[in-house]
């Protein structure tokens, strides 16, 4: 998390809020030497008390859950380059903004058995969004081959004990020189999701 508290989020009925929408983010777990990362879709409970997400068999962080283990699931959204000549004043310094919320906590193997149901729920969730279009399940594979692909996947939980959030919008500006740096943000679409960032940047939520 960014070190100036001015950014940190304490609503984190919004953290949740944003995650959920997300449903993708990147699982990270020490063991020895350098973080095991993976990048995955996940189902976000709606009070923010656990992730469920699935890993390929193979995947270093499957094969390190023999045991329950901490981990952190980063979620990140719209982000941009800003130029300190977007702010009309004098004296400032390039920055870049974003939006991301960490939720940390212990990280474990469920019952295999479980990975239909998961699977199940987390893909109702994601073809919603997709509306009008008929939802896809998981009764449309051939059963044979769906069984196969649910041998090679391991369900997991993660059981959040901890949020923690930055919404850095340049809120540490004057209202005017957030406002002017939120049009250079969206004129110059350097980043990720540049529209949604200045959206944001002219009407910082509350933390």
């Amino acid at each position: 998390m960014h070190p100036n508290p001015v950014f940190h989020s304490q609503d984190h009925a919004k953290d949740i809020a944003f995650a959920r929408a997300r449903g993708f983010g990147t699982l990270a777990l020490s063991t020895d030497g350098a973080p095991h990362l993976a990048h995955m879709p996940f189902l976000l409970a709606e009070d923010g008390g656990h992730a469920d997400l699935h890993l390929v068999r193979s995947n270093p962080i499957a094969r390190a859950l023999r045991s329950p283990q901490t981990a952190r699931l980063a979620v990140t959204g719209p982000d941009s380059y800003v130029s300190p000549d977007w702010y009309g004043a004098p004296d400032q310094v390039p920055t870049w903004n974003y939006v991301a919320v960490h939720l940390t906590g212990t990280l474990e193997a469920l019952p295999a058995d479980q990975m239909r149901a998961m699977l199940d729920r987390q893909s109702a969730d994601f073809e919603a969004r997709l509306l009008p279009k008929r939802p896809w399940t998981t009764d449309k594979m051939t059963p044979e081959v769906l069984d196969r692909l649910m041998r090679a996947i391991v369900p997991c939980r993660l059981t959040v004990t901890e949020i923690a959030a930055t919404w850095k919008l340049n809120q540490n500006k004057p209202d005017a020189a957030r406002l002017a740096a939120a049009d250079g943000v969206e004129e110059a679409e350097f980043g990720s999701e540049a529209a949604a960032l200045a959206a944001l940047m002219r009407a910082p939520p509350d933390l």
